[in-house]
């Protein structure tokens, strides 16, 4: 149970910490898109998202989005943001997690893994020993699929409120 639980929980990416991560010796953020950095239905990087990503910036973090969702979703969103970005990502598999460390060339250990979802965002990080941060997702609108994940989600969280 233990490879789905995430290093941190946060209500969103602006909230993260990112001092704490700096001194936790994080050099690169391995970022998801939908229901991450905005809804599923958003085309484009929104003010908030292009802001928090230039502030990252400035404190020195490399950036790789890894997303699951198509090449043309990827490139669009990106256009805005112009960083690193792995579409159909295939997460959780290790490839696209692998290919993400090695464009920022950074170690896994140097690494976070930011994602509204255990089963693919943090299970993935955490198969590479990753630092992995789980946000709550932005919008309760979501595919049939993603919904019946999200009751197996609940489950695992249970299991980690208990363990903390």
């Amino acid at each position: 149970m233990k490879k789905f639980y995430p290093d941190l929980i946060e209500d969103n990416v602006q909230k993260i910490d990112l001092d704490y991560l700096v001194n936790n010796n994080i050099k690169g953020l391995i970022l998801d898109i939908d229901n991450t950095l905005v809804p599923d239905y958003i085309k484009e990087a929104d003010d908030n998202t292009v802001k928090w990503i230039e502030k990252v910036k400035s404190m020195g973090f490399k950036i790789c989005i890894v997303s699951n969702a198509s090449i043309k979703r990827v490139v669009r969103f990106n256009e805005n943001l112009g960083v690193n970005a792995i579409p159909r990502a295939s997460k959780p598999r290790r490839k696209s997690f692998m290919k993400a460390l090695e464009i920022m060339e950074i170690k896994p250990e140097e690494t976070a893994v930011i994602g509204d979802q255990i089963f693919t965002d943090i299970y993935g990080g955490n198969k590479l020993n990753m630092f992995t941060v789980l946000v709550k997702p932005i919008d309760k609108k979501e595919f049939l699929l993603i919904k019946v994940k999200r009751l197996a989600e609940r489950f695992v969280l249970a299991k980690y409120a208990k363990k903390k």
